[in-house]
């Protein structure tokens, strides 16, 4: 899929991946909605780059319909979805004080898993009833896992749970949906200097930059933009997660 004139919606679009991917698609002529949870971020960012801000909570099924009504009524139905709606904690299964807090289990499970298939599900559902376009293709829609999908870390239960929910539906998804010429990705960043690692000591971030094999530095929010927009542009990639992490496996702890 060409990018240039096409509506685009990026979750999480207020900061870190989500603000780079926005602004290389808005860079290559994508006409791009910015939803976030933090209004005042996806304003800041939408300001930025030309685009359209709104305020969502991807976990609820209203403000996801209102949000992807709102962009499709500004840009036209969307045939780009990008999720990187998402949040991290760390807690231990069985703490020394007590056992991990369920409700903090399910809010990470919420935000990062059902809130992906919140979106992908409202998109899909109006992009299906587009009309298709080169090699009958109507809609990409790209989801953010994480390494830890595969190597979870120990007090990482809950987030790489959510990020191997995310790994998993790509598949089932594609197939799904490849009726309507919607291909299902999705990426699945290493150590990325995103907002939450940037706020750690220099020593630490030079330390983990120090176990990634090769670039040994922490990955950008370009470089995940960059993939996010090959992935729009090659057409044969489908159903598949692909992982952007310099070759670093993570260690238990």
């Amino acid at each position: 899929m060409k990018v240039e004139g096409q509506a685009a919606i990026v979750t999480g679009g207020g900061s870190g991946l989500g603000a780079g991917t926005a602004r290389m698609l808005a860079a290559a002529g994508a006409k791009v909605a910015v939803l976030d949870v933090n209004e005042e971020n996806a304003k800041s960012v939408a300001d930025e780059i030309g685009g359209l801000a709104l305020g969502c909570d991807v976990v609820s099924a209203q403000a996801g319909e209102a949000a992807v009504a709102a962009a499709a009524e500004a840009h036209g139905e969307a045939r780009i979805l990008v999720n990187c709606a998402g949040i991290a904690n760390a807690s231990r299964i069985v703490g020394r004080e007590a056992p991990h807090d369920l409700e903090l289990f399910s809010r990470v499970i919420n935000v990062n898993l059902v809130g992906s298939f919140n979106m992908m599900r409202l998109v899909a559902d109006r992009a299906s009833k587009l009309d298709p376009m080169e090699d009958d293709e109507r809609a990409v829609i790209i989801s953010t896992a994480s390494v830890a999908a595969f190597d979870g870390q120990i007090g990482q239960a809950a987030y790489a749970a959510s990020k191997g929910g995310i790994h998993s539906l790509t598949l089932p998804a594609a197939r799904e949906l490849a009726r309507f010429g919607i291909r299902i990705m999705t990426v699945a960043p290493g150590i990325f200097g995103t907002p939450m690692l940037m706020g750690m000591p220099q020593e630490v971030q030079d330390s983990l930059a120090a176990s990634i094999p090769y670039p040994s530095r922490l990955g950008t929010a370009e470089d995940y933009a960059s993939l996010v927009m090959h992935i729009i542009d090659n057409t044969m990639l489908n159903g598949e997660t692909i992982r952007l992490d310099g070759a670093i496996r993570l260690a238990p702890k």
